[in-house]
């Protein structure tokens, strides 16, 4: 998403969850295997899910305020068209596990890029899962390994640890959801955050009502917050994603 911004309502009534004062009364088992199933028990299901967002983007001090519509189809495609404030479409974009298209319309232009453009701008160990989890407040799989530490801290689980390069940290509420990631590529310095606030229920599951993503990756600086008005999930969806033979290709 950090690279389609680079290229190119009515607000219902969330049904916000509060988060306790204290550690919701489960009965964690002190093994770390116990311990990262019930985290992992607490992730939002779906087979396909629809988002609708008014966004603050600021791409390397380029502020904008737009509406966005995201679609998932769960391990296969995200779909996302972000919309100015007139209601005209602007750019669209088709990621998939192998590739990025990226379409803009205010510029007539057209990228089709491997799924590793994308890592340019947040490291190369952001994969499509990661992806997916962030922008469905899951937990992140690969990082729910043994070799992560698992600490609890004011009441609430922290995972932490690293992988090759890469250091990593995840915040746990005291509804045993994820209220922050944290990303950190030690040998180039690239860094991804990842801030959750309030969560509000969706068929009895459990949703971020906002999200806000801060991406450093070198000379690139990408911050955007996302307020969701309206999650869908399974529900089904179209991914329609075609270009105009006028466009041209840009690398």
């Amino acid at each position: 998403m950090a690279a389609m911004c680079v290229v190119f309502a009515c607000k219902t009534k969330k049904a916000i969850v509060a988060v306790p004062k204290t550690p919701a009364a489960v009965a964690v088992d002190a093994r770390k295997a116990e311990t990262f199933k019930l985290l992992r028990n607490n992730d939002f299901i779906f087979n396909t899910l629809s988002l609708r967002a008014k966004a603050f983007m600021d791409i390397n001090g380029n502020t904008n305020n737009v509406s966005m519509n995201i679609r998932m189809e769960k391990d296969q495609k995200i779909w996302v068209s972000i919309t100015a404030i007139a209601g005209i479409e602007v750019a669209r974009a088709l990621i998939t596990p192998d590739s990025i298209k990226v379409r803009n319309n205010f510029q007539s232009v057209y990228l089709k890029k491997p799924f590793s453009y994308i890592q340019r701008f947040a490291g190369k160990q952001v994969d499509f899962q990661l992806l997916q989890a962030i922008f469905s407040g899951n937990t992140i799989a690969t990082f729910m390994q043994d070799s992560a530490s698992l600490t609890e801290e004011g009441g609430v689980w922290v995972v932490s640890g690293g992988q090759q390069d890469l250091s990593f940290r995840m915040l746990f509420n005291t509804l045993l959801k994820i209220s922050e990631d944290n990303l950190n590529d030690l040998r180039t310095g690239n860094a991804l955050k990842v801030q959750y606030g309030e969560y509000q229920r969706v068929n009895d599951l459990l949703f971020p009502s906002t999200v806000k993503v801060s991406s450093a990756a070198g000379r690139q600086k990408i911050m955007m917050d996302l307020d969701f008005s309206k999650v869908e999930r399974n529900v089904p969806l179209e991914f329609p994603f075609t270009v105009p033979k006028k466009y041209e290709v840009i690398n």
